[in-house]
């Protein structure tokens, strides 16, 4: 099964080799969606808002997916969310904390800004493998997103 290309899922993760092993589970699964990768929390924010080095990216271009981290640099995870949630143009978009957080407050405070699933990174890669493709399967296969991202 390959997933479609056509949709962005922009990434956001600060540790080199948690994208990388995002990446290798990707293209192990067949993902082959383009990956925007945004290394802390400011850049999350400048891709969605069209800001910043993203400032000629056409907002009509919405990400299909989110996958992000909570423990990033400038700016965490959770404060992404809730920015992102605020904005009528971002709101519906799916948003999949990514975490090796085990905080039982991290998993209550993401669902309480707005996330639409918490999963907690395996440390092992084969489980990671699966859990990725789980993700892809659901959130770029049998998701219906709202029309336009519900603007």
């Amino acid at each position: 099964m390959i997933f479609e290309k056509s949709e962005t899922i922009l990434l956001v993760e600060d540790n080199p080799d948690d994208i990388e092993l995002t990446m290798r589970a990707f293209r192990k699964n067949n993902i082959a969606n383009e990956v925007i990768v945004a290394r802390d929390g400011v850049e999350a924010l400048d891709y969605l808002f069209c800001k910043g080095t993203y400032a000629d990216r056409d907002e009509k271009d919405t990400p299909r997916l989110i996958l992000l981290d909570l423990k990033l640099p400038k700016m965490d995870g959770l404060q992404v969310l809730e920015r992102l949630r605020s904005d009528g143009h971002n709101k519906m978009v799916p948003v999949v904390i990514l975490t090796s957080s085990k905080e039982e407050q991290d998993l209550i405070s993401g669902y309480k800004c707005g996330a639409n699933s918490y999963v907690r990174k395996p440390i092992n890669f084969n489980e990671f493998v699966d859990a990725v493709r789980n993700i892809g399967l659901y959130w770029l296969l049998i998701n219906e997103p709202p029309p336009d991202n519900g603007r």
